[in-house]
């Protein structure tokens, strides 16, 4: 069987540690990003109250004037390519916009915001693992903890500081080591929980790390010292950055465990068959948000489907209102009432259930009856319409 190589272009992330002139030049960058970003913004705004339209090239105009003015001639001092780049990426904000896939943009907040600037080819330059940015003299000190691909041409570098106060740099280039996977019947279905991470529909659990549990003691005392802080103090800063850092290393155990689990499943199966969940709605229940955030199931799920399209996988959401808890997997008896405190249960077929072992491989019928019978699943990602797998598996099980 032939292996295609699939044309992904892939940023690849390393922390890097700048003199102190270059993390003055970057945060002078971030800054002019942010007010560019915000007076174009602004000026579309008025536009759109006098029901006009302000495109890209007209903003860019903008900037050249902005630039001319003695109040904002400080532009001049950072390059002009990280500026010329946030005026597009509110024109793609905007386009989302009027494409009903956003919300309306909003201004970029100097505490708030994450702080970066991205440099096209003409702002850098790439050599024998040396990468210079526009207005430095210097190369960035960067800890090559990975190779990229043999070959590699960036084609934009994006400098980003995390509220941690750590400095990172994205190189997006074109990675032709990522081929599509030899096809494979294996199948599986995934449930996602909290007293367990993952279920699968083979029977085998993952356990809950819980990495927020492991440093909540710690993340308590540290807020607590932050709230005691004058505000807009040297002191809260330095407590801020000490929360933060807390929050950064529970979000890269996080991280790093997901991207196991998913490279795993991606690699053993051809099909994986997950929930549509809305954890938007979920995390309103005061007495799970902080598990159900924690699990991470929309990053998990995000995770999933983009290296399912990188190796040739599909993955299949389910209908979120599918009774995989409910439903018995071996007769299609559905159960009136299954609260979460009951955790086995059995049908009246005489069978036992694990309930999330149960809840996986119904989950995993279901998603083989999108594949079989074009069923359609939430959200609809392809071709609307086609009767839905919930409605397609329990009609099909009863009597």
């Amino acid at each position: 069987m032939s292996v295609t190589t699939s044309q992904v272009r892939r940023a690849f992330k390393y922390r890097f540690y700048p003199t102190d002139a270059q993390a003055a030049e970057l945060s002078r960058t971030f800054g002019c990003v942010r007010k560019v970003y915000n007076l174009a913004l602004a000026a579309r705004t008025e536009a759109w109250a006098r029901q006009e339209r302000v495109n890209y090239n007209q903003s860019s105009a903008m900037l050249t004037a902005w630039k001319q003015t003695e109040e904002l001639a400080y532009l001049n001092e950072v390059s002009s390519v990280p500026l010329q780049q946030a005026l597009r990426h509110l024109q793609v904000a905007f386009t989302n916009f009027f494409g009903k896939r956003a919300r309306y943009p909003r201004f970029k907040s100097r505490k708030k915001s994450r702080k970066s600037a991205e440099y096209t080819a003409s702002a850098f330059r790439f050599r024998d693992g040396e990468l210079r940015l526009a207005k430095m003299s210097e190369s960035l000190r960067i800890v090559w903890s990975r190779p990229l691909p043999d070959g590699a041409s960036p084609s934009t570098v994006t400098v980003s500081q995390d509220a941690a106060g750590r400095w990172f740099v994205s190189l997006l280039c074109d990675d032709p080591s990522i081929k599509h996977l030899p096809t494979t019947d294996a199948a599986i279905g995934i449930d996602a929980g909290l007293d367990h991470l993952l279920t699968f529909s083979t029977g085998e659990k993952i356990a809950n790390p819980r990495h927020e549990r492991r440093d909540r003691v710690a993340l308590a005392k540290a807020q607590r010292r932050l709230a005691k802080k004058a505000k807009d103090s040297a002191n809260r800063t330095k407590a801020r950055h000490k929360v933060a850092k807390i929050h950064a290393r529970i979000a890269d155990r996080r991280r790093d465990t997901l991207h196991k689990i998913t490279t795993r499943l991606v690699r053993e199966n051809q099909t994986l068959v997950i929930e549509d969940l809305t954890v938007r709605n979920m995390v309103k229940n005061r007495k799970l948000a902080r598990a159900i955030s924690d699990a991470a199931w929309s990053q998990f799920r995000s995770m999933l489907e983009y290296k399912a399209a990188w190796y040739g996988r599909e993955v299949i959401a389910v209908d979120r209102w599918f009774p995989s808890s409910k439903l018995c997997s071996s007769c299609g008896t559905l159960a009136d009432e299954m609260p979460l405190s009951v955790r086995a249960w059995t049908c009246e077929c005489g069978m036992t259930h694990d309930r999330d072992v149960n809840a996986a491989k119904n989950l995993l019928a279901a998603g083989r009856a999108v594949t079989a019978c074009g069923a359609g699943v939430r959200p609809q990602r392809s071709s609307p319409g086609g009767q839905s797998a919930m409605k397609q598996e329990i009609s099909r099980r009863e009597p």
